[in-house]
């Protein structure tokens, strides 16, 4: 059985942090719902990261209740990426949940190894949810586009934080069911977490790799690595 019942990790790149509040309000929301307040004890914590070099902490409730931080070095800044298929149902018992379900997915991730980078996760209805350590979003023409979050996915802050920029430049976001196939078929398609901002997929499988000239994500990564801000 895991050890966790939730879990939340962040970039910490010289003392500023992308979405602070936003990972704050996951954390602390997922430690209410199993009846522990974390909020005295995240702020605390928090005033304690370092203010130089690259980290990558990861708060944490324990099944025994305890509260704890691991700080942990940064691993580097991964890029492009090649991605495969789960075949089968999503295995999670807790997808909306950071935490309970991370040792599961890191073995699943770890299965897919020798062929991809990362592992994406079916609904029932066969439509993409996400990746085993990365929200999805792509683009159909000028729209920005997400799976729809009423879906059995992680409430990425990654993903709050590109609606953030996308609202601030009038670009339209919408949320929509799509198959692995026709996600192949987009404008571009990204994969996001905390570590890594976007990463753009440029392979399928055994695909050849899509050299993707003109990927729209170098502008957008810069435009999120912008919001990085000091931590209190």
């Amino acid at each position: 059985m895991t050890e966790l019942l939730v879990a939340d990790s962040f970039l910490v790149a010289d003392g500023k942090v992308r979405g602070t509040e936003l990972h704050r309000e996951r954390f602390v929301r997922s430690c209410a719902a199993a009846g522990v307040d974390a909020e005295r004890f995240w702020d605390e914590q928090l005033g304690r990261m370092p203010g130089i070099g690259r980290w990558f902490p990861r708060f944490e409730l324990r099944i025994s209740g305890e509260l704890a931080v691991q700080l942990r070095p940064a691993p580097p800044i991964g890029g492009r990426l090649r991605v495969v298929v789960h075949d089968g149902p999503d295995p999670r018992a807790a997808p909306r949940v950071k935490g309970p379900d991370l040792e599961l997915l890191g073995k699943l991730k770890a299965s897919a190894a020798d062929r991809a980078d990362e592992i994406l996760l079916l609904d029932t209805d066969g439509t993409v949810l996400e990746a085993a350590y990365s929200a999805v979003a792509w683009w159909d023409g000028d729209i920005l586009c997400f799976p729809e979050s009423d879906r059995p996915i992680l409430p990425s802050v990654t993903a709050q934080l590109l609606r953030r920029i996308a609202a601030g430049q009038g670009v339209e976001t919408a949320e929509r069911p799509i198959t692995p196939e026709a996600l192949r078929n987009t404008t571009e398609a990204w994969l996001l977490n905390a570590l890594h901002g976007i990463r753009p997929i440029h392979a399928w499988a055994d695909s050849p790799i899509d050299p993707l000239p003109n990927s729209l994500s170098t502008s957008w990564q810069s435009h999120l690595t912008a919001l990085a801000a000091p931590l209190p």
